[in-house]
């Protein structure tokens, strides 16, 4: 190998944006690929957007092409088999009654603040609008969405979300915030982001200190994998907790990435360990072009089965599926049977046992 990423200087997390490698010559020099990954490369990276963080292509093990850092993030040719897949699975477009912001749910909307993200993930849920332009939402569409949600009182949450919000300066970020915020019914606002897996250099102190002033707000961070918790990451994630805010994962449940139990169980219990709670487990979108990604839905029934009972409920996320009526939660089935003024009941271990059910009471 001609030289090692983790050899680079970190830089700022501005160098580490200007400074990503999108090129089969670029990511050459740091990892030895195999002839399937530069067949991927050539074919769907000249038709998906893909870029990687430095810091995130240190991450990769350099000789094997089955590393789970490297699945998500490297372009494979089976991006172009589209097969049963959709372009917005999740009918997202036709639920957004002003460019950017997507109202599914009765009380809470999602905005669209960037197309751009500092690291593309093969498996996107947003592949047809993240990367294709590097380019923020406007002030005037912004705007746009902020009278949408001033005229809808039923909205108290708001989720900004893209792209990834924190690939945006400071000022911009708080100038999306400050506006969100002015509205009387907002009760909390969220953010969706990757930065402190692939580029845990955004989560400044100067940044947790302007994220500060807008509480409540929560933190949602895409991890899938027990690799992307880092040094690194965990203090990113200790200088949002300590600016007060909570902070949640969302996983996605991805082929030959995280679909095994040890994993998983790793995953979630490292996670607790730095402060941030296991929220969602995803079913992988289905969406035109990530089927090598999938899994059947009773494979994550098995693996939350995996987990309850075995380790602390706090690690233990709900398992959903999203789809055009929202996200629907799935659970292995414990209620056995019904037996008159009891219920047969299966505990984590497979033993069974009766626990008294009252009655109704008379209508």
């Amino acid at each position: 190998m001609a030289c090692r990423v983790v050899d680079l200087p970190a830089g700022r997390w501005q160098w580490q944006l200007g400074h990503r490698i999108t090129s089969l010559a670029e990511l050459s020099r740091f990892l030895r690929l195999s002839d399937e990954e530069r067949a991927g490369i050539e074919a769907a990276g000249t038709r998906f957007r893909w870029a990687l963080t430095p810091f995130v292509t240190s991450l990769m093990d350099p000789e094997d092409p089955a590393c789970p850092i490297r699945r998500q993030f490297i372009p494979s040719a089976a991006e172009l088999d589209t097969g049963p897949g959709e372009g917005d699975p999740l009918h997202e477009d036709r639920n957004s009654p002003v460019r950017g912001l997507v109202h599914k749910y009765p009380d809470r909307v999602i905005i669209m603040v960037t197309g751009q993200c500092a690291a593309f993930c093969r498996h996107c849920t947003r592949r047809r609008l993240v990367g294709q332009v590097d380019r923020a939402m406007t002030e005037r569409q912004f705007l746009a969405c902020v009278s949408y949600i001033r005229e809808h009182e039923e909205i108290r949450d708001v989720l900004l979300t893209g792209g990834d919000p924190l690939v945006g300066g400071d000022a911009w970020l708080e100038t999306l915030l400050r506006h969100v915020r002015a509205v009387p019914h907002v009760e909390i606002v969220r953010i969706g982001t990757r930065a402190p897996v692939v580029l845990p250099q955004r989560i400044t102190p100067e940044l947790c200190e302007m994220l500060g002033r807008y509480h409540p707000l929560w933190v949602n961070i895409h991890v899938n994998h027990p690799k992307e918790i880092t040094p690194e990451m965990t203090a990113a994630c200790d200088r949002l907790s300590r600016a007060g805010i909570p902070l949640g994962s969302q996983t996605v449940l991805l082929r030959g990435v995280n679909d095994d139990e040890a994993t998983l169980k790793e995953l979630c219990h490292r996670l607790v360990r730095v402060r941030v709670r296991p929220y969602y487990l995803y079913q992988c979108d289905t969406v035109a072009g990530t089927s090598h990604f999938w899994t059947p839905v009773e494979r994550g029934l098995e693996l939350v089965s995996s987990l309850r009972g075995w380790t602390t409920g706090l690690c233990v996320p709900a398992f959903v599926v999203d789809s055009p009526l929202g996200k629907i939660q799935l659970a292995p089935q414990n209620l056995v049977a019904r037996e008159g003024d009891s219920v047969l009941l299966r505990g984590y271990t497979g033993e069974t046992c009766l626990v008294h059910n009252p009655v109704p009471a008379p209508a």
